[in-house]
């Protein structure tokens, strides 16, 4: 069975709004690309979806846009060619090589998950909290952002169950920020 990753840049207070935390350098981008490159499939909700796909979908062209550095082109090209699910109810179709996932939420990611390779890979607020509601969440991965935002939507917020997770890896960048890579920890 192929895991469940969630990754997300966090503040300090837990504020999750993608332009609450640094701006991304070399480094977060190598990692980023890392982190998506690990993963057979990315799974998204509509708004996720949405977001990335007018930032990082490569134009008709086939050209780069001027406003994008060397160093955010190979995370670009790692997501624009990734397969992608997108749970949502209001988008009638997408592209992207992305797939609409309309039935029961847990028995899609479930079936998901069956599919044989390295693992998938979650973004965005809504969708994952939900996830991780259904239990359905084998990885978190949260990039601390050393702000305090004052503002915002925060991590996971609404969990239904407290979780208790262990620490298996953390690693410290060079602008202060810190990943912090947890498994969910087996009920006593």
């Amino acid at each position: 069975m192929r895991p469940l990753r969630y990754a997300i840049n966090v503040t300090l207070d837990g504020c999750v709004h993608h332009d609450a935390g640094l701006p991304p350098d070399e480094e977060s981008m190598r990692f980023w690309t890392d982190e998506m490159g690990r993963a057979d499939a990315l799974l998204f909700g509509r708004t996720t979806y949405e977001m990335m796909e007018s930032a990082w979908r490569q134009p008709a062209t086939g050209t780069w846009p001027d406003w994008m550095r060397d160093w955010e082109i190979p995370f670009a090209e790692t997501i624009n060619r990734a397969r992608k699910y997108v749970v949502s109810s209001r988008l009638a179709t997408v592209d992207w090589n992305a797939e609409l996932v309309r039935d029961d939420l847990r028995s899609a990611v479930r079936r998901l998950k069956q599919e044989p390779g390295e693992g998938l890979f979650v973004g965005g607020v809504t969708l994952p909290q939900a996830l991780a509601d259904l239990g359905l969440i084998d990885e978190y991965v949260f990039v601390v952002q050393p702000i305090v935002a004052g503002h915002g939507p925060t991590l996971l917020a609404g969990l239904r169950e407290r979780m208790q997770l262990e620490l298996v890896d953390r690693h410290e960048f060079q602008s202060g920020v810190t990943a912090l890579r947890y498994r969910p920890r087996a009920p006593a």
